[in-house]
């Protein structure tokens, strides 16, 4: 009799144990879950957006168009020595050079600077009431320490009483000293002109007859 009731004993407990086991195949905790991978996201390739041409800073343009500012400050002053027959204004625009070359309106040539001023101190005073008028001006920069100024000029005045006018063209060639523009050479030509208004000092020795 406790043979028979060991033997039921064993066999429920192995039943028993067979259920545990079929139930925790079957549980939902148990079971091997399937999950699906995730795609890797594409990676995004940085764009640059094109940025501007900087434009000059105000420093860098005023220093470039400073020399051409000095250069035609030093022409403009040396026409209103001109327009004021002022001698010491006009003169002083020039280098102080016996090299100083003048291609005058006249046709003649001025050597130095000295026979330059003895020429506007010799005219000047008879000049009255001076309109001179400056057009299609332009300077042209030759490297950092030279430069040309060209134009066109209409000039209106009183000379020896007389009404006097004239229109011609001109250049002037500057060259830097130090931190001033001298002009180091001019030519001055007229549409017309006239040999009344040749300097004494400029004036042919005429050839005598044989």
């Amino acid at each position: 009799m406790k043979r028979i009731v060991a033997i039921v004993s064993i066999a429920f407990v192995s039943f028993a144990l067979a259920q545990a086991q079929s139930t925790d195949m079957t549980s939902p905790s148990n079971r091997t879950r399937k999950v699906d991978a995730k795609p890797s996201p594409t990676p995004r390739t940085a764009t640059k957006s094109a940025k501007p041409e900087a434009s000059p800073s105000p420093q860098l343009a005023q220093a470039s168009a400073a020399p051409t500012t000095a250069v035609l400050a030093a022409f403009d002053k040396i026409i209103e020595g001109v327009r004021r027959a002022n001698v010491d204004l006009a003169t002083t625009g020039y280098w102080n050079s016996p090299a100083l070359i003048l291609f005058n309106y006249n046709g003649t040539v001025t050597r130095g600077w000295e026979q330059m001023r003895q020429n506007r101190e010799s005219s000047y005073p008879e000049i009255k009431d001076v309109k001179l008028e400056i057009r299609d001006k332009h300077a042209v920069m030759l490297g950092r320490d030279g430069a040309v100024v060209t134009c066109l000029w209409t000039q209106n005045q009183t000379f020896r009483g007389q009404p006097d006018s004239a229109t011609g063209r001109m250049t002037l060639v500057f060259k830097r000293f130090g931190t001033e523009w001298k002009a180091v050479h001019l030519h001055t030509s007229p549409d017309m002109p006239d040999a009344s208004r040749v300097p004494p000092s400029e004036r042919a020795t005429p050839t005598p007859t044989p």
